[in-house]
């Protein structure tokens, strides 16, 4: 290890135990430099003793409990501060409002400077020490998060580390044609190279950004932009660039933030004749950055952004000795629920679910209806094709289903990125929109708006049935509908998905307090749904989960067990009433009423569920005793 250090006795206890693999790691990938090396261990202590004793108590008290996030209490909530508050002090005064909801970890999306109208949301970063002026400041952040910590809460920040906006310093010396800052991007002298790459790498976003490269007039050389033109991407072969984004993150660490979301980690090694993604090399800098945060900050966590189904995601959970993000998104079962709610068919969601409770119970998801993003229709298309189904016509068939072009559809969505020459498009509305509360409103349909609950709070029950933490996405636990004003801002107009990005609406959260209303049916019935969560341990992400067969292609049903506790979960993609032909020859009970409900052929309502529990090692009803 470093000879002649004057760290102190716990960085060198925690060092010791990561040294040698990060620096073999290290040497690897930068060709044995070992001045960057021994400047990245100097970066490590640096943050390390900047770190407060507050922060300090944490990770003590993190490390005596490493699974503290796999339990069944913690629920997240996503928001745009701006959306949600106005600013980080408007977030922290609501802080009584988002612990009335339950939730206990909170997502706020992208908030450090970013060039208005060229930040993708917040995903073009100009300054890594700053946030958003509009937004607040990084001491507001650090204020934030200390109020939350005091109320038990954790908080989530993205962490953009594939590009940087064109306007970052780095960008604007490297336009000024300094060669340093120009190698910490990829700058070419003429298109020859990119046009090598573009025949292996595919576009991320063929309609309105079409291509990986943009031209860079103020310097005269060829820049990589996988995302958009804005957005240049980051050499990581440069080991100046991995020290200093690093140290970002570590910065952001030590003001606070608890879960770190590594956007778009898949992307962040570039290798020509490849398709850049997915390369051994993301792996290998995602481990260090993980044993970076061991050593500086351990009550951090990873949270990778990984679009791609369960299986394939898999990897970047590392191995049980040597981990790299300690959470993932599930993102295919939200598409497949989708596809279900507009099908009425559980057969390709049963097949996905039954993939993921078949992985390892250390692996730990994300789960969630909706968020920030369109819904894209990435779905297990060879399991389909045994159906008949063909991609792209059951592609138009979701859309036209979910934007409310199919004449019994009252779901309302809008397009996002429409390819008519491929058939293709993504989707995008509020949870309350797309189950059809929005057009039963506006049609003061009774029946309509109490089958549209209805659905929406048995998706709300389907999402807190599974393994891992639930996420709702503001706005959601009142049913908030789609904001169409976006059409009119020329800033947000060309991008449709805003429509589920509107600000939250404070008018419609107070009718939370009306048991009639639908914000006060909706916000009761998760609230209801999330405390019983909490005071059952089958809810535990250790428990064992199973798919139940139903004979039945509109009901999904799930089992769950551990320690003694047993749950029959049964959820009813359908509009009409239907049987779920099981039979278990347990004593069961409603864990909704209470009341005893045996699991053999249970009706279920049109778009309605059932939670059953027993227990092996209770007497009476396991329900009515908690």
């Amino acid at each position: 290890m470093e000879n002649g250090k004057k760290w102190s006795p716990i960085f060198k206890e925690r060092m010791k135990e990561h040294y040698d693999e990060m620096k073999w790691l290290y040497s690897e990938l930068y060709a044995n430099d070992m001045n960057a090396f021994s400047y990245f261990c100097d970066m490590l202590y640096h943050f390390f003793e900047e770190r407060s004793r507050s922060l300090k108590k944490i990770d003590k008290q993190r490390l005596e409990e490493p699974d503290w996030y796999k339990g069944n209490d913690l629920l997240g909530m996503l928001m745009y501060t701006n959306c949600f508050a106005g600013n980080l002090k408007g977030v922290k005064s609501h802080i009584p409002y988002l612990q009335e909801c339950g939730v206990n970890y909170i997502h706020l999306m992208p908030l450090l400077e970013s060039p208005e109208g060229r930040s993708d949301g917040g995903y073009a970063v100009s300054d890594f020490k700053k946030v958003d002026p509009k937004l607040g400041t990084i001491e507001d952040l650090a204020d934030l998060a200390d109020a939350c910590h005091k109320k038990g809460m954790s908080i989530c920040l993205d962490f953009v580390m594939n590009h940087t906006s064109e306007d970052h310093e780095w960008a604007k010396r490297a336009k000024a044609g300094e060669k340093e800052y120009q190698d910490r991007y990829f700058f070419f002298d003429s298109w020859d190279i990119p046009n090598e790459f573009e025949k292996t790498v595919p576009e991320v976003f063929p309609q309105t950004a079409p291509g990986n490269f943009t031209w860079c007039p103020e310097a005269g050389k060829v820049v990589m932009t996988t995302f958009y033109p804005y957005q240049w991407d980051l050499n990581y072969r440069n080991p100046t660039v991995f020290n200093d984004m690093t140290a970002n993150m570590l910065n952001l660490c030590n003001h606070g933030v608890d879960i770190i979301r590594l956007d778009a980690v898949p992307y962040i090694w570039k290798t020509l004749g490849t398709n850049c993604r997915n390369l051994p090399q993301v792996h290998t800098l995602t481990r260090i950055m993980h044993m970076a945060c061991d050593i500086v900050c351990p009550g951090t966590l990873l949270l990778g952004e990984v679009v791609m189904e369960p299986s394939k995601v898999v990897p970047y959970f590392g191995t049980i000795e040597k981990p790299e993000c300690q959470m993932l998104y599930n993102v295919t079962t939200m598409a497949s629920t989708w596809n279900t709610v507009a099908t009425g068919d559980v057969r390709l969601l049963r097949h996905q679910m039954g993939q993921v409770f078949a992985l390892p119970k250390q692996y730990t998801f994300l789960n969630y209806l909706r968020c920030h993003d369109d819904i894209g229709w990435g779905l297990d298309y060879d399991f389909l094709g045994q159906f008949g189904i063909s991609e792209v016509a059951h592609k138009k068939y979701l859309n036209d289903y979910l934007t409310g072009t199919r004449y019994y559809s009252d779901a309302r969505g809008e397009l996002y990125n429409d390819d008519p020459t491929l058939g293709d498009a993504r989707l995008c509305g509020t949870t309350a929109s797309l189950c059809g509360i929005e057009a039963a409103e506006y049609e003061r349909n009774k029946w309509k708006l109490e089958r549209g609950i209805s659905l929406d709070i048995m998706l709300h029950a389907f999402l807190l049935t599974q393994s891992g933490i639930p996420v709702l996405y503001s706005g959601d636990e009142i049913g908030q509908l789609n904001d169409y004003t976006y059409h009119d801002d020329p800033l947000k107009s060309e991008d449709s998905r805003y429509l589920h990005r509107g600000n939250f609406s404070w008018e419609e959260a107070e009718k939370r307090k009306k048991s009639n209303t639908r914000e006060g049916r909706i916000f009761k019935a998760i609230n209801k749904l999330v405390e019983i969560r909490r005071s059952y341990e089958v809810f535990d992400s250790k428990a064992d989960a199973w798919i139940i067969d139903t004979w039945n292609d509109h009901i999904l049903g799930i089992g769950r067990y551990y320690k003694g506790q047993k749950m029959i979960a049964l959820f009813n993609f359908s509009k009409e009433d239907e049987t779920a032909w099981v039979n278990e020859p347990e004593d069961y009970y409603d864990m909704l009423t209470g009341k005893p409900r045996p699991a053999k052929g249970v009706g279920i309502p049109g778009y309605g569920f059932a939670w059953l529990l027993t227990s092996f090692t209770e007497k009476g009803n396991p329900v009515k005793s908690k």
